[in-house]
């Protein structure tokens, strides 16, 4: 359980996962490559140990994974209010995957399918999954990124982020944070559509409705961690 709670911010290097555990080298070596031949943890692109599939179809099988219950009805009154796709993000390793999504039902829209695999490098929800992340993390995506770190800043001040033709010409995005226990964030809710109707600033149009979605989420997440009396 060290080890899993260890990979829960991201991925780890072994010596990352001793540091963090307090495990001896050799135990956490021993460990974390018996949870990957249970495909409990798995490996990145570098070779480091990120949080394995099975996890996700154990959540899914036993139906209680509580963000997409929670979510889904919010993202179809956002798409609803918007008439735009609605997403709703989680980072695995050094990608997002989409999770979740509401889409436009006709005319044209921006589909990301869930199960989709989008880089960490470029899109509002991208910008909002990292922007609470540890500062090694965030140097090590800004190599790359379409973004900077004082967009990551303003994300954090603003609690919402834009993107405008980032991950895809022509596609303009405005996402906010989910946040889980402890105020970590946890996954990130978007819209997402064509530039010429988002237009080239995204947020003046539905930072407001994609900021109260996101609250909705918050709220209902945190309701139901609340003791019972």
């Amino acid at each position: 359980m060290s080890v899993l709670d260890a990979l829960e911010s991201g991925p780890a290097s072994l010596a990352q996962l001793v540091r963090t555990t307090g495990l001896a080298r050799p135990t956490a070596h021993r460990l974390a490559v018996a949870l990957e031949r249970h495909r409990m943890v798995s490996r990145d692109s570098q070779g480091r140990f990120v949080l394995g599939p099975r996890l996700g179809e154990l959540s899914i099988a036993t139906g209680e994974d509580r963000l997409l219950a929670v979510a889904s009805p919010v993202l179809v009154q956002l798409r609803d209010l918007t008439g735009e796709s609605a997403q709703l993000y989680r980072r695995q390793g050094d990608v997002r995957v989409c999770v979740a999504a509401a889409e436009r039902t006709s005319g044209l829209r921006d589909t990301v399918p869930v199960g989709s695999e989008l880089p960490m490098s470029a899109g509002s929800a991208a910008q909002v999954l990292l922007a609470w992340e540890d500062s090694e993390r965030i140097r090590r995506v800004l190599v790359n990124a379409k973004f900077t770190g004082n967009t990551l800043a303003q994300v954090r001040r603003r609690r919402w982020a834009q993107s405008v033709g980032e991950r895809e010409q022509g596609v303009a995005s405005v996402s906010a944070p989910i946040s889980g226990p402890g105020g970590r964030v946890i996954a990130a809710v978007s819209v997402s559509g064509p530039l010429e109707r988002l237009t080239r600033a995204p947020g003046r149009l539905h930072a407001q409705a994609v900021a109260s979605a996101a609250e909705k989420i918050n709220e209902a997440l945190h309701a139901q961690d609340a003791p019972t009396r």
